[in-house]
C-alpha cells in the first residue's frame, strides 16, 4: 500500500504531563490505531514479536520540561516492527513528521510566551500532484495486474500449445503437409494477440474503467496496438520456451523461471532505481519493464507515440529477435 492505514501503536508516556499526552494524541485514524498503554518496555517488545503492534511510542520523563527550556533537544523513542517493511517505514516517516511539527509549533508558543514577535523560520510545501492528484492507488494496481495477466497468458498459451502437438503427435502431421514451420508457429501468435486484445477490452471496459474509475487520457488505439506488439513478443517468447520441453509438466516449470523473474524485476514491485546497476541493465531485455511505460504512460499521462516511440522500438527489436530465435529452433528440431 502507498498509504498508512490502521497502525496499531503503544504508548510507554514515562513523562505523564499534557505535552506528552498532547503529541500522542496527535495520531490519529485512519492512519494510526492505539493498541493501549504499557509499564514495561519487555512487555512491548513481547507485543511487537507477536505482531499485535506495529510500532512504540516512548516518551521518556522530563520531556515537557525539556521542551519549556529549550536549551536542548526533547528526544521520544520509536520502536518500528518492520518485517513488513512498507508499512514499517510508513509509519516511521508518518511519526517523525508529526512530532517535528508538535515540536515547531511548541517552541512557537515558547516564543509568544516569551515576548518575541518573530516568527520561526520554515520552509512551507505547496505539492502539484500530476496525472493521479488524488493518489488513487487502484489505478496503478489494477492496470499493474492487468498487465502482469496479460504476460503470465502471453508466454504460458502458445508455449502449452505447442508443447500438446508435440505431446500428441499432431506436429508430425502438419510438417508432411505442405506447410512450413512459420506457419505452423505463426498462427499460435496470432491467435494469441487475438485473445489478448478481447480479454485486454473486457478488463478495462468491463473492470477497471466502471468499477476502479482508471481513465485513458491517451490514444485507446495506440494502446491496443502496443498491446498487441506486446502479445506479438511474449508469445515469440513461450515458443522459444517450448522448444526447450517435450512435456507439458515441464512447461509449467519452465514458466516459474521465466515468468517470476520478469515480473518481479520489472518495476511493478520494486522501483528500478532501487535495484543493482547489473540488474536494472539486465532488466532493459524484459518486454514488461517497456510494456509498464507505454500502459502507464498512455493511460494515465496521456502520452502518445512521439513519447513512447523508444520503448515500442525496443519491443518490437525483442519481439523479432524471440520469435526468430524459436523458429529457428523449431526447424532445426524437426529437420
Amino acid at each position: 500500500a502507498s498509504d498508512l492505514r490502521d497502525a496499531r501503536f503503544l504508548v510507554r508516556d514515562l513523562d505523564g504531563t499534557p505535552a506528552s499526552r498532547e503529541l500522542v494524541s496527535r495520531l490519529l485514524p485512519p492512519h494510526y490505531r492505539p493498541a493501549g498503554e504499557i509499564a514495561r518496555p519487555e512487555e512491548a517488545l513481547d507485543r511487537l514479536d507477536r505482531g499485535s503492534a506495529v510500532m512504540l511510542v516512548e516518551i521518556p520523563e522530563g520531556f515537557s520540561r525539556t521542551i519549556d527550556e529549550g536549551r536542548q533537544v526533547a528526544t521520544v523513542q520509536l520502536l518500528v516492527d518492520t518485517s513488513s517493511a512498507n508499512t514499517g517505514y510508513l509509519a516511521s516517516a508518518y511519526t517523525a513528521r508529526i512530532a517535528a511539527r508538535y515540536g515547531a509549533e511548541r517552541a512557537q508558543a515558547n516564543l509568544s510566551r516569551a515576548g518575541a514577535r518573530e516568527e520561526l523560520p520554515a520552509i512551507e510545501s505547496r505539492d502539484r500532484i500530476w496525472f493521479n492528484p488524488t493518489l488513487d492507488e487502484k489505478w496503478f494496481a489494477t492496470i499493474a495486474e492487468l498487465l502482469t495477466m496479460i504476460t503470465v497468458a502471453c508466454i504460458l498459451l502458445p508455449a502449452a500449445a505447442l508443447v500438446r502437438e508435440k505431446e500428441r503427435g499432431t506436429i508430425e502431421q502438419l510438417l508432411v503437409s505442405p506447410l512450413t514451420p512459420f506457419q505452423v508457429m505463426f498462427p499460435k501468435v496470432v491467435a494469441m494477440i487475438v485473445v489478448t486484445l478481447l480479454g485486454t477490452a473486457v478488463a478495462y471496459f468491463g473492470i477497471l474503467r466502471p468499477f476502479y474509475g482508471v481513465p485513458s487520457r491517451g490514444s485507446l488505439v495506440l494502446f491496443f496496438g502496443v498491446t498487441a506488439l506486446y502479445a506479438f513478443t511474449n508469445a515469440g517468447l513461450g515458443l522459444l520456451a517450448a522448444t526447450f520441453t517435450r512435456r507439458t509438466a515441464q512447461v509449467g516449470m519452465l514458466m516459474l523461471l521465466t515468468v517470476m523473474p520478469i515480473i518481479m524485476l520489472s518495476g511493478i514491485r520494486a522501483p528500478l532505481e532501487s535495484m543493482p546497476a547489473w540488474l536494472q541493465a539486465a532488466i532493459w531485455f524484459s518486454p514488461l519493464r517497456h510494456f509498464l511505460e507505454v500502459g502507464y504512460g498512455i493511460l494515465l499521462r496521456g502520452a502518445g507515440a512521439r513519447e513512447l516511440w523508444d520503448s515500442v522500438l525496443v519491443m518490437a527489436g525483442l519481439g523479432t529477435v524471440l520469435f526468430t530465435a524459436g523458429l529457428l529452433r523449431f526447424r532445426r528440431q524437426l529437420a
